[in-house]
């Protein structure tokens, strides 16, 4: 018999909470230029499928991103988690933040001051923030 009611274990907790703050933060850039599409959806969309081996429903953790996101004020609280991410998970968000603040084709001046913040919160040097930019730069032009 299966129990509806079974309790998830820590593991699987810290697991569910891990990409709720990485949909959190994805979510909170793509807002902060009030123009949060479906575009700038189906990029995090598509990372958090991809950064989690599609081992969670990704639109649930949207769903609940969104909600934890609209009751935030500030990334502080998403950044306490993913700033002890692997190395290479965190380049791999720092890329999909460049793709979502490049798909409307404008990056403006809260959109890279934010990111200015996001690297140092994440440990990011300006190097390879600037790299990883012009890389994403370039893949929007062809």
């Amino acid at each position: 018999m299966i129990n509806i009611f079974k309790k998830k274990n820590d593991k699987e907790i810290k697991k569910d909470e891990k990409f709720l703050n990485i949909a959190a933060l994805l979510i909170h850039v793509a807002k902060i230029d009030e123009n949060y599409t479906e575009k700038e959806k189906e990029i995090i969309k598509r990372t958090i499928e991809e950064i989690s081996n599609n081992n969670i429903k990704a639109q649930d953790i949207i769903e609940d991103a969104e909600k934890l996101d609209n009751d935030s004020n500030q990334i502080l609280d998403f950044t306490k988690t993913v700033k002890n991410l692997e190395e290479n998970l965190k380049i791999k968000l720092i890329e999909t933040l460049w793709r979502i603040i490049y798909s409307d084709k404008n990056v403006d001046l809260y959109e890279a001051s934010l990111m200015r913040r996001l690297a140092g919160l994440l440990y990011i040097d300006s190097k390879t923030l600037g790299d990883i930019k012009n890389k994403i730069y370039n893949e929007n032009l062809k």
